[in-house]
């Protein structure tokens, strides 16, 4: 479990790193039995599921999240629950192998993403990503961005079934429209902003009880959350 104090250590580190960087961050936290090579190399659902029960640790099992509908834009509310979303994902802990277009095929990791980031549209990353996951690696002459292009569908069936928390997905259905889509839930990204608002709100309450008090940071934070709330609630009489 997180303290205040380690909860912004974990802010400040995370702050100047890319979304990739920080989604290895938090899964430190989440698995700290893992070496950061065994974490990059975890299966995407693995990574996700830890990352749902940090969320779950640090903030409860209840998500309330806003969507806005990609038809006519109304915004409704999400009620999800972290334990649900993870028994949807449950998967292998280690990397799945199988076969794909005659050669041997494995999930990807966040190293993979990694490996793909700088890459021009989403096609070319998902392509860059299938190349990496195919074993032996294809030359160009060996296989064609177009031939590679054609196994991507294929691919995608091989994901969701040998690894299907490496992407959340939610069936929303819009109250206003009707429209019916699958939504990206991005877990990582999620609670990384939960954990950048948590890590504000603790400055701002640092800053009130310093100006008033003058007590030191690590003081403060060492209050307990009861304590330092009646001394805010004192504050703001």
């Amino acid at each position: 479990m997180l303290g205040d104090s380690d909860l912004l250590a974990l802010w400040e580190r995370g702050c100047p790193r890319q979304p990739l960087d920080r989604a290895l961050l938090l899964g430190a936290w989440a698995r700290p039995d893992l070496d950061p090579d065994g974490l990059a190399d975890l299966p995407l659902g693995a990574l996700n599921r830890a990352l749902l029960g940090l969320r779950a640790a640090l903030f409860g099992p209840a998500i309330d999240a806003y969507v806005d509908c990609e038809v006519c834009a109304a915004r409704f509310a999400l009620a999800l629950d972290t334990e649900d979303l993870r028994v949807a994902a449950a998967g292998p802990d280690g990397p799945r192998e199988g076969r794909l277009g005659g050669r041997h095929w494995r999930t990807p990791t966040i190293r993979d993403l990694a490996a793909a980031a700088g890459e021009a549209s989403p096609q070319a990353a998902a392509l860059t990503i299938l190349r990496r996951c195919l074993s032996p690696l294809p030359t160009p002459a060996e296989l064609t961005d177009s031939e590679l292009a054609d196994l991507l569908v294929e691919a995608d069936a091989a994901l969701e079934s040998s690894d299907p928390g490496a992407e959340i997905g939610l069936a929303l259905t819009c109250d206003a429209c009707g429209h019916r889509w699958v939504a990206s839930l991005d877990i990582a990204a999620l609670l990384w902003d939960e954990v950048a608002a948590r890590a504000r709100g603790l400055l701002g309450e640092v800053d009130t009880l310093a100006r008033t008090y003058g007590w030191s940071e690590a003081e403060i934070l060492g209050l307990s959350p009861v304590r330092r709330a009646a001394y805010l609630d004192l504050v703001a009489r």
